[in-house]
């Protein structure tokens, strides 16, 4: 049984959320969310949204490794020159999942050869890889699964960094919520950047993450770290980047100790000296500015905390490698944010 074909203009894009037995949840209710909420936007403005479908193999139930079962059509409904996206959604279990999965694979390789897209979230990426889809592109995927990517696709160039990679006609994200990120970035490609910010203010999200921006920021290698009498200062230090005086004594004194007992402690937990840690977030806080906001880089160095803009200069070029004024130029070509976190 085929659908009636879609309209060229007017009618709205058809998606294909792909399952599989043990899918990530979270994988697939992130982005169709977001597209759901960008078709009633759409609707409100006079244009047309998404036509969504969860689909599987042969159809029917399928149980996502969370337990909950949907239910899902089976993908022979659709001929794939009627879809104009497929996606992909991940699991924890992907190198076993995308064994057992032959003909799910092999119906992707056929059908993107006809659809617009391809996007994966997360760990989906490996079933584009073994679809041949990801053969000479760079792609990405959760960082704990990034090495397994490589050394299974040596032909992929793999960004350990972005939240999400477009290359082509094909996109993979980061790891689970990031797949949030990359369906709002597929809507503002679509509807444009208003209804995608709008989107993103309904759900309470922060758009737009840059694709580039690392998977694994400042904030969470601190947290990783295990410092959890730190945690309240880090959030602290993030809600006054601007103020150009967060010295050792205020910081030591938010977290009721002496200035040489919190130095010490310090650099004990989190790896590097308090100064350097509100470097780095500074850094980060600018490279995100530098890539999401049309502000100067005076008023950037000066949101950040640089003070001025010479001062960021010297600061981000030691960490970054290049200039600000590079590094936003850069970004449009899609550079990795990668912070030198050795400096």
């Amino acid at each position: 049984m085929s659908i009636t074909p879609l309209p060229t203009l007017s009618a709205p894009r058809r998606i294909l959320f792909v399952t599989f037995p043990k899918f990530g949840l979270l994988d697939l209710s992130g982005p169709q969310t977001v597209f759901w909420c960008a078709t009633h936007l759409a609707h409100a403005r006079g244009l047309p949204g998404y036509d969504c479908h969860t689909v599987s193999l042969g159809g029917g139930l399928i149980r996502s490794i969370e337990g909950v079962v949907l239910h899902t059509e089976d993908v022979e409904r659709f001929q794939s020159r009627d879809v104009d996206t497929v996606i992909v959604p991940g699991t924890p279990e992907i190198l076993d999942v995308v064994d057992a999965s032959p003909h799910l694979v092999e119906w992707l390789r056929h059908t993107a050869a006809s659809v617009r897209r391809t996007a994966s979230v997360c760990t989906g990426a490996f079933f584009l890889g073994e679809a041949g889809l990801l053969q000479g592109r760079r792609a990405t995927t959760h960082w704990i699964n990034i090495d397994d990517l490589e050394a299974r696709f040596p032909a992929v160039t793999v960004d350990r960094n972005a939240i999400f990679v477009q290359q082509d006609p094909v996109w993979t994200s980061a790891g689970v919520t990031a797949g949030i990120d990359l369906a709002l970035a597929l809507v503002e490609a679509d509807l444009g950047h208003d209804i995608a910010l709008a989107v993103a203010r309904q759900l309470v999200v922060y758009l737009k993450r840059p694709a580039e921006q690392p998977q694994f920021s400042e904030m969470l290698k601190a947290q990783v770290r295990d410092t959890p009498a730190f945690d309240g200062l880090h959030l602290w230090i993030l809600d006054n980047l601007g103020d150009e005086a967060l010295t050792v004594d205020r910081m030591a004194a938010r977290v009721n100790m002496s200035p040489r007992n919190f130095a010490r402690a310090y650099k004990e937990k989190v790896g590097r000296t308090p100064a350097k840690a509100v470097e780095h977030f500074r850094v980060e806080a600018a490279c995100r500015l530098l890539r999401a906001s049309e502000r100067s880089i005076d008023q950037i160095a000066r949101a950040c905390g640089f003070g001025d803009e010479e001062r960021m200069r010297v600061t981000f070029r030691r960490h970054m490698g290049l200039s600000p004024s590079e590094y936003r130029q850069d970004g449009a070509v899609g550079r990795p944010l990668s912070i030198d976190t050795q400096r």
